[in-house]
């Protein structure tokens, strides 16, 4: 089947905006709403809005969010790039099984780099010059990421929560109207308010900023350690970043588990259509009835928990990099040509 760039939609391809609606004040009031109690939370308790956030809504979401993906980019996760990208993530997914080293970690910054360069190929192999030049920048950052492994899971982490504003951005282009604000809201929150904690300015609210003791404070530290380059964990700077990665996981939570699958309802039919067996209710269920097992795993060993939930989720992770590759390859080269043969 041939994909034409951000265009493509008119030849049945690339997918199309969707049905065209007016989005009304209740969702943007909604973020609105989100991101203000999220905010408050990530402020008075980073910690625990980090960890029972993730318990409470960690594989809920994985599931809406695979479901969502799957059924709106059917067109680029289908044959054999389909597959392809499943034996990679399933690749990292055996990396994050194993005992953790510095070769299990190599292993899974290479699968993860050969994810882009899978969908790089399958986007650009018609523009010989142009996927060149992509392989070159991403085999660059590879190295980059081999030299500095712990930046890279960094850096990971807060991207992974960051990439639901291309979804969003993509999905707005059905809106008729309101789109400006409806972008202004998710830049809002995925950029300015992170860069409010960071700079410094929240501080005075910011929970434990002078320095947690005793169980909450171990917690807080481990966290911190996950989530600050590693430069900057000896500074107060930890806890900042800590707030960040809390706050914006949970408007990931938002965006997955609330908007899109109240308004992109297209993306869960054309999932069921290739997966019958989780139509209507059914994928909520399992969702929640996993999430229910990784709550007694977490309150049993949160250690061990954690494995588990880094593992499964490497399905719903690195699957969205390669189509947001795709999409913004597309959206970037309107026009061109870009051929993907499907065979069954």
């Amino acid at each position: 089947m041939a994909i034409t760039g951000a265009g493509a939609a008119r030849g049945g391809a690339w997918p199309a905006a969707g049905p065209g609606l007016r989005l009304g004040a209740a969702p943007q009031a909604g973020f609105v709403v989100a991101g203000a109690l999220a905010l408050v939370l990530a402020l008075r308790a980073p910690t625990g809005l980090a960890v029972l956030g993730l318990a409470a809504f960690g594989l809920l979401h994985n599931v809406l969010e695979l479901r969502y993906v799957a059924g709106r980019f059917a067109v680029v996760l289908a044959g054999p790039l389909l597959r392809l990208l499943l034996v990679l993530v399933t690749g990292i997914v055996v990396c994050r099984l194993l005992p953790p080293s510095a070769y299990s970690r190599s292993a899974e910054i290479l699968l993860a780099y050969g994810l882009l360069v899978a969908a790089s190929w399958y986007g650009l192999r018609s523009r010989p010059v142009l996927l060149a030049g992509a392989v070159a920048v991403l085999a660059a950052a590879a190295a980059g990421s081999l030299s500095f492994p712990a930046y890279h899971f960094v850096v990971l982490a807060h991207l992974h929560n960051v990439v639901p504003l291309l979804f969003l951005w993509e999905w707005s282009r059905r809106l008729a109207r309101g789109r400006a604000l409806f972008l202004a809201l998710q830049f809002t929150w995925v950029l300015l308010v992170p860069a409010l904690l960071l700079s410094g300015l929240l501080d005075g609210l910011l929970a434990g900023a002078t320095g947690a003791t005793g169980t909450a404070g171990g917690w807080t530290a481990r966290l911190e350690s996950s989530y600050t380059p590693p430069a900057w964990l000896a500074s107060h700077l930890g806890l900042r970043f800590l707030a960040v990665f809390a706050f914006l996981q949970t408007m990931h939570y938002v965006v997955w588990v609330w908007f899109l699958p109240r308004y992109a309802p297209e993306a869960a039919e054309g999932f069921e259509a290739r997966v019958p067996a989780l139509r209507g209710a059914r994928a909520w269920a399992l969702g929640a009835a996993a999430g229910g097992v990784l709550a007694v795993l977490f309150a049993a060993d949160y250690a061990q928990g954690r494995a588990l939930y880094a593992a499964v989720a490497s399905y719903h992770a690195y699957l969205e990099f390669p189509v947001l590759l795709m999409l913004v390859l597309g959206a970037a080269h309107e026009g061109a040509s870009v051929r993907i043969e499907e065979k069954t």
